[in-house]
């Protein structure tokens, strides 16, 4: 069963959201932090944004990805076999609509 945390530090920014990804991902996997690039994609359903897909590509091309849903203001962490390893409840919603493109 994966972890459940809500321990994560306040969140105010898409990049402070960014910046936690890819910190939790490269503790998770032991990756050297700046080393592997990560790429997000906005989700949508019914033509409504609806979380954002997070991809930190890793060593011989393995993926490691996080989901943030925007409605549940959480995060789901998965590992390159898609399973959820991590789910992470914000206390605050980090403000989105200032996001990278």
């Amino acid at each position: 069963m994966p972890a459940t945390c809500t321990c994560a530090p306040e969140i105010q920014s898409f990049e402070d959201l960014r910046q936690y990804i890819y910190q939790i991902i490269c503790e998770q996997f032991q990756l050297q932090p700046g080393a592997f690039s990560l790429t997000q994609r906005i989700l949508t359903r019914g033509g409504n944004i609806c979380g954002v897909f997070f991809c930190v590509h890793g060593p011989r091309s393995v993926k490691f990805s996080a989901i943030w849903e925007i409605e549940r203001n959480q995060i789901l962490f998965y590992d390159p076999a898609g399973v959820r390893f991590l789910r992470v409840q914000l206390r605050s919603r980090p403000d989105w609509q200032q996001r990278a493109a």
